[in-house]
């Protein structure tokens, strides 16, 4: 009979660790995601410079715009906590910023 208690009381130990962090991990604040298209955004900004492609207003204008999404997001996981609603608004805000970007890069100003 104890045997079988301590294998009870582990698994509810267990359980209950597992349970306590899911809501932690439900409202993280890290989101691979939203980080890889920042970096993806910044080179192709990068890459147009280096190409001539962007001209300096244009390059300064989208690098602005970066800024203010990454400002954004900044206040959006202060409260430790990142929503759906908020995943939302930053993926388009991204969504906008490479629009621009691919007009910028293709608007025949070199």
């Amino acid at each position: 009979m104890k045997k079988r208690s301590k294998g009870v009381m582990a698994g509810l130990i267990m359980g209950s660790l597992l349970l306590g962090s899911l809501p932690a991990m439900a409202g993280s604040t890290y989101d691979p995601r939203i980080t890889a298209r920042e970096q993806r955004q910044q080179e192709r900004i990068q890459q147009g410079i280096q190409s001539g492609q962007l001209t300096p207003r244009e390059a300064y204008r989208l690098e602005a715009q970066q800024s203010r999404i990454a400002a954004a997001e900044n206040r959006m996981k202060a409260d430790g906590r990142l929503t759906r609603a908020e995943r939302a608004k930053l993926t388009r805000m991204q969504n906008r910023a490479s629009n621009n970007i691919w007009r910028k890069k293709h608007n025949g100003r070199y």
